[in-house]
């Protein structure tokens, strides 16, 4: 548990960052993928945030760019390379890589318009993709430990918390009826967390309290240091990265699917289906993709909506859908997964993902920050997504020109 007399918003003089491996496993999954089959791909990243804020963020622009040059200067200890080259889906050669990896610092430029905080990573895309998690949860801290506080902001979250727990203590007779069917949940909560040692705190919470619901962290620190599976798949920058390899716009999602069977071999069988949205996904994911991969992860849209087109289109395949899975992971609540599980239970398997109602359910309202990828050997890539106002490109002649090639509905600029 946390200090009682520390003072979470106040300014810390150590750094945010204390470790390369607090990343998202998905991070390293897609980066060893990546670093085999386009080592030589340009990238370009950049930093948005979607909601108000409580002050300008462009006054975090000092301390982001110190936070930055600290990240600079670590590279992996040799127990954090052993416990990678540990997990059977990491391969030796891309621990090799690892051991020599810095983040370069003239990738990566900090500066404001206005009262905004423009970050943006531009390189060779093996030395840029892994910034993004680190810039967002160091502007998280950061906006964080200037809000008003004390200790009745943690023991507020602790309550929260608390209540989490207290909701699926209330639900495990019920769920104990239907054991074929369990009910399991994991931390999704490192990018925007209120800081690194409240998520330590809460991971370990859930993890003595709820051993029997609680699965895994996709920070692969934490599942490292309390001895918790490490979880994690692709994220949206994989398929969107193939938008600018060299084959046609329209078999990008299979080129991907394909890249990432090649690269695991069975393992890590769960495909994000919101790329270019949940329809053009499925014309995609043929019997081939449907047999080899193990299961679906939604990230946007309607959750029931979508879960119900991935069942009709297992029984079209004629797949049994008990044997696949459906994993959830947009903006969730311990009482959403828990609906969610109720109406699929018994139909195909389900587990959740929770990420910033886990890591930062406070009396502050969490930031809506994203870092994407916005463009690739040059050209702009896109993700057209399932729910309003989560699409991100800014060139909408390639928009158009992918809902085209998609054959998705235009919709007006």
């Amino acid at each position: 548990m946390l200090n009682e007399t520390t003072n979470m918003t106040s300014k810390h003089s150590h750094p945010i960052v204390c470790s390369l491996l607090e990343n998202d496993l998905y991070k390293f999954t897609m980066w060893q993928a990546l670093l085999h089959s386009n080592p030589g791909a340009q990238a370009e990243y950049g930093f948005v945030c979607r909601n108000a804020t409580l002050f300008p963020l462009a006054e975090l622009k000092e301390e982001v760019e110190r936070e930055l040059d600290h990240l600079c200067t670590l590279s992996f200890a040799q127990d954090e390379l052993d416990y990678l080259r540990g997990l059977r889906f990491i391969k030796s050669d891309f621990v090799d890589f690892l051991t020599v990896f810095r983040f370069q610092r003239r990738f990566i430029s900090v500066s404001t318009e206005g009262e905004h905080l423009v970050v943006q990573a531009k390189g060779p895309l093996v030395h840029v993709m892994g910034f993004e998690i680190f810039v967002l949860y160091i502007i998280n801290e950061l906006y964080f430990r200037r809000m008003p506080a004390g200790v009745e902001v943690l023991d507020d979250a602790r309550l929260r918390l608390q209540a989490k727990i207290g909701t699926l203590r209330e639900a495990s007779t019920e769920l104990q009826q239907y054991p074929a069917f369990p009910f399991m949940f994991f931390d999704f909560g490192l990018r925007r967390r209120y800081s690194g040692v409240w998520q330590a705190e809460v991971v370990q919470t859930l993890a003595r309290e709820l051993p029997d619901y609680f699965r895994g962290t996709s920070n692969v620190y934490l599942a490292k240091k309390f001895g918790l599976t490490p979880i994690g798949t692709m994220a949206h920058e994989y398929l969107q990265a193939y938008q600018s390899f060299p084959i046609r716009l329209r078999d990008f999602q299979k080129a991907a699917l394909e890249g990432w069977v090649q690269e695991f071999r069975g393992d890590l069988g769960v495909a994000l289906t919101d790329v270019v949205g949940m329809d053009a996904f499925l014309r995609d994911f043929d019997l081939y993709f449907a047999k080899l991969f193990d299961g679906l992860r939604h990230d946007s849209g309607e959750p029931v909506a979508w879960g119900e087109k991935a069942i009709s289109h297992y029984k079209k395949l004629r797949i049994d859908p008990l044997t696949k899975r459906l994993v959830f992971s947009d903006g969730l609540t311990i009482a959403a997964a828990l609906e969610l599980h109720r109406h699929f239970r018994g139909r195909i398997a389900t587990s959740f993902g929770i990420g910033t109602n886990l890591s930062n359910d406070t009396v502050h309202p969490a930031l809506n920050i994203v870092m994407k990828i916005t463009s690739c050997n040059g050209q702009p890539v896109a993700k057209l997504s399932d729910s309003p106002g989560k699409t991100l490109c800014d060139d909408h002649t390639f928009l158009a020109y992918l809902r085209q090639v998609f054959l998705l509905p235009a919709v007006a600029v």
